[in-house]
Order: C-alpha cells, then structure tokens, then sequence
C-alpha cells in the first residue's frame, strides 16, 4: 500500500513538473502567427477612446472586435498603460511617426489599446496629440489581452493587471506578425519600425 501511495505521489509530481515545463516552453500569447483573433477572444469588445460625455451619449457603447477587424488590414499594439513612461516617450511615438508609412503599405487602422477605461486612453491620446493618427481602445477588465494570454502583473509598479507590451499585424482577422517583448520596459520587437518590415 505505501508502494502505491509513493508511485501516485511521484506520477503526480513528475505529471506536474512537465506541465510546468509545457507552460513555461508555450510562446508568449494563446494567439499566435495564423490564428484569428475575433475567434481567441469571442464576446469581447474594446471601449473607444471618448470624453465622459460621449460615454454617456452613447449609453456606454463599445465596438466588437469583429468591427475593428474583419475586412480589414489594421496594426495593433499594447501597451502597460497611459501615461506611462516608455509607452508615453516612445511606444505610442514610434507609431504617431510612422503612420504615412503603414498608411502607404494600404493599412486601414493603427490601434493603440491598453488595460485603462477609455477616458484615461482619451485624455492620454490628447496629451499626446496623437488622436488623429492613432485609434485609441480601452480594455477597461482586461478581457481582451486575459483572452489573448497577454497579460502581466505589475503591482510591484502599482498597477496591477496590465497588458504586456506587444504589436501584430492583422488581416481580416487572421495575425500575420506577432511581437511580445520580453520586459514591460523594453521596446525592442514592438515598435513601428519593427512591424513596418513585417508587414
């Protein structure tokens, strides 16, 4: 009986270690190169950047991602959160720069999303001056990056649940490039310029 008990315990064990294993070898996010994104997070919808008063003329309206995909060539990125400081002097700037560039490679949209309500993504995007490059979306519950295996916890920043910082190309709803950074503070694979000769 002790023989069966140590023989479950060490199966149970070694099952556990090569799950570990299984995890930490899985690429960054559960959507990868030629998966859909739409398919990866059903049911979700981003909130559009807007002044509390739109919110309310609105009742609250948020965009299905299908909205924001099908049919469409768009780059996205996300990022830790507004008002951040690489994402603030140089994630969402290496896109403000480049969106003739992505605009003359027939790109429909350059989205921005971060784990923020969509006022803060706003107020953020104005700051900025980059609204009328950029489309800004709020993942208020992190729905959208929890679905796409891309979130970080960064309490030791006093912020919680975040985004990692990642950008994909996408077409008609199917990844075609997908970079997640390895820290929250580099910017080495998801900037423009990188997405740029990807596309």
């Amino acid at each position: 009986m002790a023989s069966l008990i140590a023989k479950r315990s060490s199966s149970s064990v070694l099952g556990g270690l090569r799950m570990a294993a299984a995890a930490a070898a899985r690429p960054y996010a559960s959507i990868a190169v030629g998966g859909d994104i739409v398919s990866a997070a059903p049911g979700v919808s981003l909130q559009k950047a807007r002044s509390w008063d739109e919110g309310v003329s609105s009742k609250f309206a948020t965009t299905p991602l299908k909205d924001i995909f099908k049919g469409k060539k768009v780059v996205i990125f996300g990022l830790p959160g507004a008002y951040t400081g690489v994402c603030s002097q140089q994630h969402v700037p290496s896109y403000k720069n480049n969106v003739d560039k992505f605009k003359a490679k027939g790109i429909d949209s350059v989205i921005c999303v971060a784990v923020n309500d969509p006022y803060t993504m706003n107020g953020w995007a104005e700051t900025l001056k980059a609204k009328d490059a950029i489309e800004f979306y709020g993942d208020f519950d992190a729905s959208f990056h929890k679905s796409l295996d891309l979130t970080k916890d960064l309490s030791a920043a006093l912020l919680g649940l975040r985004s990692e910082r990642w950008s994909a190309y996408v077409e008609d709803g199917k990844v075609k490039a997908l970079n997640v950074e390895e820290a929250p503070s580099d910017l080495k694979v998801s900037g423009a310029e990188v997405i740029l000769g990807q596309i």
